[in-house]
């Protein structure tokens, strides 16, 4: 498997609040170029972390509410949890390497 699942709102407590070890969220929108440039990075970081992150992406458009209670500003915002708590936060289309340093680290 190892694509980056869809998460909403009504499934939002199952698939972060509730779940266990490290989770990484998508924050984006159909209409913003830097998020499609993203996209297929976060899927490719899937694969590579498949077993070891949860991938997710939300839709800001449709999930405004989850954008809200985390302050996401701009997207794309790639918002990481441990057990539920956002942990960290890359805001902005970055590099795949910027992405994987970051999830080395956290998964250390």
């Amino acid at each position: 498997m190892g694509n980056a699942a869809t998460v909403e709102t009504a499934s939002w407590e199952d698939e972060v609040s509730k779940a266990e070890g490290l989770v990484m969220v998508d924050f984006w929108a159909v209409w913003c170029g830097p998020c499609q440039v993203v996209a297929p990075i976060v899927e490719e970081l899937a694969t590579e972390y498949d077993g070891r992150v949860k991938v997710l992406k939300l839709n800001t458009d449709e999930n405004p509410e989850i954008a809200t209670q985390f302050h996401v500003m701009s997207i794309p915002s790639l918002i990481f949890f441990k057990d539920g708590q956002q942990i960290d936060k890359l805001v902005g289309a970055q590099s795949k390497q910027k992405f994987k340093e970051t999830i080395d680290r956290l998964l250390a």
